[in-house]
């Protein structure tokens, strides 16, 4: 039997490649001309969510909130995942780094 520190490669990696679970309800952010869209966008309370962020500007942005502790950079003309939750009801802000005074907007959780 092989020691338990040689092991954990390979349980880490199983973790970190562990498929989405079925179900898992997908809300969607679209950037364009530096504005998110829904700027106010609602989701369920006490359930884990993949909200999927896409650009359509020919620049990057970051979406980041310091109240769901996330920061992710997406690319210009392209997409990204973020997974949320399960949240408390309450509204969370997020903003664009690279256009904070455009891009803004909250995660409502209802």
């Amino acid at each position: 039997m092989k020691p338990t520190y040689l092991m954990l490669p390979t349980a880490l990696m199983l973790a970190l490649t562990a498929p989405v679970p079925a179900g898992l309800a997908e809300y969607r952010l679209v950037i364009k001309n530096h504005r998110f869209n829904p700027a106010n966008l609602v989701i369920p309370a006490g359930q884990k969510i993949k909200l999927v962020i896409e650009n359509l500007d020919p620049t990057a942005e970051e979406f980041e909130s310091h109240q769901l502790n996330r920061e992710k950079i997406v690319p210009a003309n392209g997409k990204t995942s973020v997974f949320l939750g399960p949240l408390d009801p309450g509204t969370y802000p997020f903003f664009g780094e690279f256009n904070p005074k455009t891009a803004t907007g909250n995660i409502i959780v209802k």
